[in-house]
């Protein structure tokens, strides 16, 4: 089991590294961010005395490994534009984010999960096909695009509901539904399917030949055992979750990271955007490593495989 682990935590570690990598190099050789910040008309010794004040004259590899440094010290930089820690600037705008993706998470369980249920016990009929139809139409309406009907209906034309900003529950509902959404009808759909494959499992016949009831049957027969695919798409969703909020607080003007992230990136930012790329990958990733170990403590077999 410690070995199972080990293998696990190792390759989380190596992700993280390559995504820091990846988005490290990607962002010095996109364009000067001092030119970026001062404007096109700025002298050429102000340019140069930025530079050097930020550490962007020396080398890319010198650079790099200043920031590996720094980032195993739990030192993510400073602002270029703010001159504050950016471990800081990250600290203030998480808050909102995890508000936002675990309301939108919870909204898409509740909703998408006995959906789904109900789907495969009514296999094939009107409420099957009601479910099936309203999960697809969900998976594949964009975002940014289902939010601002909202806004539409619900501020400028009900007006029931705020636009945007945050600070009451009003302002959590219409950003939290939207980011549900995508998670709520991918979770419909495959936990119909999950549960379709298991309800014809002969176990499922044998607990009806000893009688068991239909409730225990679905609910301690079917549904523990059709739990790992279930698993693997809460663990993909929860980790897209913070990804997928950056065009809902866009839209929203909701003050978490992905917005964050947006004028960051608008302004040449690299400390924030670094910062702001490891957090959302850290996230990805976690979600992941937490399923795989859920697979290990659902299926013993999946864990004895692994090692």
């Amino acid at each position: 089991m410690l070995r199972f682990w080990l293998i696990k935590l190792l390759r989380t570690v190596v992700t993280l590294w390559l995504v820091v990598t990846f988005a490290f190099i990607v962002l010095r050789t996109s364009g000067d961010p001092v030119v970026a910040l001062l404007g096109a008309d700025a002298r050429p010794d102000e340019v140069e005395y930025f530079r050097r004040l930020w550490g962007l004259d020396q080398p890319l590899i010198v650079q790099y490994l200043n920031y590996i440094v720094q980032m195993a010290t739990g030192q993510f930089g400073m602002s270029l534009r703010d001159h504050r820690a950016v471990i800081d600037i990250i600290a203030e705008r998480l808050p909102a984010t995890v508000e936002l993706g675990l309301t939108a998470f919870a909204i898409a369980a509740i909703i998408g999960i006995p959906a789904g249920i109900i789907a495969a016990l009514r296999r094939g009929g009107v409420l099957d096909r009601l479910i099936m139809t309203i999960a697809v139409f969900g998976f594949a309406l964009p975002n940014f695009f289902l939010g601002i009907l909202m806004i539409l209906l619900f501020s400028l034309t009900l007006r029931i509901l705020p636009s945007s900003g945050t600070g009451t529950w009003q302002h959590l509902v219409m950003p939290s539904i939207t980011l549900a959404t995508f998670t709520a009808g991918s979770l419909a759909r495959f936990t119909r399917s999950s549960m379709l494959e298991v309800l014809e499992k002969p176990y499922m016949r044998a607990a009806a030949a000893k009688g068991a009831s239909f409730s225990r049957r679905v609910l301690f027969h079917a549904f523990p055992n059709a739990a790992i695919p279930i698993v693997t798409v809460i663990g993909l969703n929860l980790g897209q979750l913070v990804a997928g909020a950056i065009v809902v607080e866009t839209v929203f003007a909701w003050p978490g990271i992905g917005r964050l992230l947006v004028v960051a990136v608008s302004q040449r930012d690299l400390a924030v955007v670094q910062g702001l790329v490891l957090v959302i990958a850290a996230t990805m990733v976690m979600a992941n490593l937490l399923v795989d170990l859920l697979y290990g403590l659902l299926d013993p077999r999946i864990r004895e495989a692994s090692t």
